[in-house]
């Protein structure tokens, strides 16, 4: 008889721990202002999704300004989704194989995404470019979708890199940079609500006109590789500060044949996979991985070239940061990296250039004397109303 109560209790038991994790009910703004408190959690938030240029985040529906550096949750999906949106481009960074540092890969409970009618409907929303104007757009979305996500937190306290003596030793945080402390990998979506974004200020000035491509990139081997174009515009500009900061960004990337740390592939970088939070399975000269994904179906022409600059950038900060900027919060390294996006769409004669949202932020039109000052209030609005990043 007590061998049978044994055994009922064994069952009952393991029948308790195969139960479903419980769904907690929050809200952005609550799992930004005490992230780790939510690691591990399903939960069941309402939020915005956008999908920008280097940004596939949930903001809170009701006030996206929570006052933190990072107002957002990354999305991502399950491992093997197969959805089609996401960021344009994004960079993580990763323990090489050679890594010297002490570092456990977490481990994460699997999430099984439902491909529901609801999901197929929100991926696709998200997934549409803005195609009207004839100006480049970089990463433009057409909508922003809110709806009721369910999903697994995956949250750190801090999501600052850790250096010693300038070099990557420990490693947080999700997303473009690193710089998320949190991350919903998606089970389930409903009650999805699109927003067609508002482009028609910007529509109106960049209507009818395209961008020009400089004449000095109008074929041979440079052409077909935007590497070695990217490369060859920055030497263009010589020793001028200008040029230097443009060479510092795309000289971040490998040449032909050169194993530099940084992994550079083309696709729709969206997934939660366990591989990118493990040792990588590639030496780096100093022991850490730059993944660098860029959607090239989203990127036409000139558009890759403006990409690899910021992505340069972003990879360029990271790894070796100015004098000064060692710690520097995700809204500073965003700006660092728009403006050296500037330099090719200046140098190139190119006429607009626009920011998801429909921020204008070049227009060759501009007096002069006000280019900065546009410039700068642009930026500032991109950053704070689309990037969901503050000081």
């Amino acid at each position: 008889m007590k061998r049978r109560f044994l055994l009922a209790g064994l069952v009952l038991g393991l029948g308790c721990g195969l139960r479903a994790q419980a769904v907690v009910d929050t809200t952005v703004c609550d799992v930004v202002k005490k992230p780790a408190s939510f690691d591990g959690k399903m939960v069941r938030i309402k939020g915005t999704v956008v999908a920008g240029f280097d940004e596939f985040v949930i903001k809170d529906a009701a006030d996206p300004n929570c006052g933190y550096p990072v107002n957002a949750i990354w999305l991502s999906y399950p491992a093997g989704s197969k959805a089609k949106s996401g960021p344009v481009a994004m960079v993580t960074v990763q323990p090489a194989k050679n890594f010297t540092g002490t570092y456990k890969a977490p481990a994460r409970t699997p999430v099984m995404l439902d491909k529901s009618k609801d999901f197929k409907q929100f991926d696709s929303l998200l997934a549409q470019p803005h195609q009207k104007g004839a100006d480049m757009c970089l990463g433009c979305a057409r909508y922003e979708v809110t709806a009721t996500l369910v999903g697994r937190l995956d949250a750190v306290a801090d999501a600052t890199l850790k250096r010693d003596a300038g070099k990557i030793v420990g490693f947080g945080g999700f997303g473009n940079m690193n710089a998320y402390p949190v991350r919903l990998v998606l089970e389930s979506v409903a009650d999805v609500t699109p927003k067609e974004v508002d482009y028609s200020k910007s529509d109106a000035i960049t209507k009818g006109d395209a961008v020009i491509a400089p004449p000095q990139t109008m074929g041979g081997p440079e052409f077909d590789d935007p590497f070695a174009a990217a490369q060859k515009m920055a030497a263009q500009l010589g020793s001028s500060p200008a040029g230097e900061e443009l060479q510092r960004a795309v000289g971040a990337f490998p040449k032909q044949r050169e194993q530099n740390g940084v992994v550079v592939t083309f696709g729709v970088s969206n997934e939660a996979a366990a591989q990118t939070e493990e040792l990588g399975t590639r030496d780096s000269p100093d022991g850490v991985l730059f993944n660098c994904t860029f959607n090239r179906d989203r990127l036409q022409g000139d558009a890759l070239n403006r990409a690899i600059t910021h992505m340069g950038e972003h990879i360029a900060d990271l790894r070796n940061p100015k004098a000064g900027n060692e710690d520097a919060p995700a809204i500073i390294l965003e700006n660092d990296a728009w403006v050296v996006t500037s330099i090719p769409v200046m140098a190139s004669r190119q006429k607009f250039l626009t920011l998801p949202g429909g921020y204008l932020f070049w227009n060759s039109g501009w007096p002069e004397a006000e280019r900065n000052d546009k410039m700068n209030t642009a930026l500032n609005d991109f950053l704070t109303n689309e990037a969901m990043l503050s000081r």
